[in-house]
């Protein structure tokens, strides 16, 4: 029984100091935040893609997988081919993805995005065209 004991008091004091890192890592993250009023807490930017679903002109907003994405005066918009797009490039039926920021009102800022599919097909030594898998090849014969 003693030389358990010692063994569960070190098991103890070591689950106890793994506990308070995170704690005492989140303090400082608050701390920190409180005190330069910035958002240093939060992530950067996320993304997002997927079909158009809907546009709104008016508040210059558009529609991808059930988010609304305001497009803002420091948006940096591009087309398929890379060329400068602007809001009008907002196509229903179209792929859009680029990445946005969550505003303090809530709104979904998009940082940049690309209107239409990219030109050119993509990398790779297949031109972007993703090969079937056997799996398919075995339930299709």
């Amino acid at each position: 029984m003693r030389t358990s004991c010692p063994k569960f008091v070190a098991l103890a004091v070591a689950t106890a100091a793994i506990l308070a890192i995170p704690a005492a890592m989140g303090a400082e993250t608050t701390t920190t935040t409180n005190s330069t009023g910035s958002s240093a807490a939060q992530p950067g930017p996320e993304r997002f893609y997927g079909p158009i679903s809907k546009v709104d002109a008016a508040k210059h907003t558009f529609t991808v997988n059930e988010q609304t994405f305001t497009v803002t005066g420091e948006t940096q918009m591009t087309t398929g081919d890379g060329q400068k797009a602007s809001f009008t490039n907002a196509v229903v039926g179209e792929p859009a993805r680029g990445t946005y920021t969550k505003s303090k009102d809530g709104s979904l800022d998009v940082t940049k995005v690309r209107f239409g599919k990219k030109a050119g097909g993509g990398k790779g030594k297949n031109g972007g065209k993703k090969k079937e898998s056997s799996a398919t090849e075995s339930s299709s014969q």
